[in-house]
């Protein structure tokens, strides 16, 4: 298992969420090496552009978004689902989720305010 770091952003997004959804969140979220080897299943999936590489996981209605720099996982935004699913649901995309998130502008401003907000 790797190091679970989260942000300002991703804390506070989950924060939000009541105690015992919180609790069964960060239950479900668990990463290892192995995991990001091997990107099988729903659970995991892998976004690029431009060089940039991140991981998401989903566990229930939720997307955990996150990056993997010298061995912690670092979380940079918790979002629900229905986030981008009317993106995806209004601009009609024939490709994947994670295909459709790594072209939107949208999506890649989202996770860079997460990457430059402070780890708790």
């Amino acid at each position: 298992m790797l190091q679970i770091v989260f942000n300002e952003i991703s804390a506070a997004e989950l924060s939000s969420l009541g105690t015992l959804e919180q609790l069964e969140l960060i239950e479900e979220f668990r990463v290892g090496k192995e995991d990001l080897e091997n990107l099988k299943g729903d659970r995991f999936g892998k976004i690029e552009r431009d060089g940039r590489v991140l991981y998401r996981f989903r566990a229930k209605d939720y997307r955990f978004y996150f990056e993997v720099k010298e061995g912690l996982v670092i979380v940079h935004r918790v979002l629900h689902k229905g986030t981008f699913s009317d993106f995806m649901f209004r601009s009609k995309l024939p490709v994947a989720e994670d295909e459709a998130l790594a072209e939107s502008k949208h999506f890649w401003k989202l996770i860079d305010e997460g990457r430059n907000a402070r780890r708790m």
